[in-house]
C-alpha cells in the first residue's frame, strides 16, 4: 500500500469529523445577537475542537510525506489516531452543551490525551523506518510540543474537577502552541533531497 492511500482515507475521516462537528451547531431562534448567547459555549467548543483536527491534519499530513512504506503496524497506529479523533465530536458537544461542568470538561483532555499518545506511537511507526542518521529523524528528536501536550492534557484533565475553566485554558493554550506551523519534518525532507 502507497503512503497516499494511508494519507487519502485519513483525509477523509478528518474531513467527516468537521463536517460532523459544523452539524451539531444549531442556527439560533432569534434573529438579534442575544440570540446568539445561548450557542455561544457550543460555538467555542466547536472552534477550539476544528482547531484540533486541523493541527491534526496538518501535522499528519507532513508525517506522512516522511513515512517510507506503510505495512499492517502503521495501518494499526494510524487507525488508532483516527479512533480518538474520532471521539472529538461527542466530547466537543457535550462540552458545549453543558457550560464548563467538571466532567464533560475532563473527558474532552481524556480524548486530546489519548490523541497525542496515539500521535507519538505514528510517528515513533515512520520515524523508524529512517535510518538513525536520516535527517527527519534527527529533526524529531527535539519535539518538545509532542512531549509536554500530553502532559498538560493529563494536568487539565485532574484541574477540571476543581477549577474546569482553568482546563479549557489549558486546551486553548495547547492548541495556540501547535498553530504555529512546526516547519522541521518539511526542513528535514529537503535536507534528504539535498543529499
Amino acid at each position: 500500500m502507497t503512503t497516499g492511500r494511508i494519507a487519502g482515507f485519513s483525509d477523509g475521516v478528518l474531513a467527516i469529523i468537521i463536517t460532523i462537528m459544523v452539524l451539531e451547531l444549531k442556527v439560533p431562534e432569534g434573529v438579534d445577537l442575544a440570540a446568539l448567547e445561548p450557542v455561544l459555549p457550543v460555538f467555542l467548543s466547536y472552534v477550539l475542537s476544528f482547531l484540533y483536527v486541523g493541527i491534526y491534519w496538518n501535522n499528519h499530513h507532513h508525517l506522512m510525506h516522511a513515512c517510507k512504506r506503510v505495512d499492517g503496524r502503521l495501518l494499526w497506529a494510524n487507525l488508532h489516531l483516527l479512533f480518538w479523533l474520532s471521539l472529538i465530536p461527542f466530547t466537543t458537544g457535550w462540552l458545549g452543551e453543558n457550560r464548563l461542568a467538571s466532567l464533560p470538561v475532563a473527558l474532552y483532555g481524556v480524548v486530546l490525551f489519548m490523541a497525542a499518545v496515539a500521535y507519538a506511537i505514528l510517528q515513533s511507526r515512520v520515524l523508524r523506518q529512517s535510518p538513525a542518521d536520516a535527517p527527519v529523524r534527527v529533526a524529531m528528536q527535539g519535539d518538545w510540543k509532542g512531549r509536554f501536550s500530553p502532559v498538560f492534557y493529563a494536568m487539565a484533565v485532574l484541574v477540571a474537577f476543581v477549577l474546569p475553566w482553568a482546563a479549557c485554558v489549558i486546551y486553548v493554550v495547547v492548541a495556540i502552541i501547535w498553530i504555529v506551523p512546526d516547519r522541521r519534518i518539511e526542513t528535514a525532507l529537503e535536507n534528504e533531497l539535498d543529499r
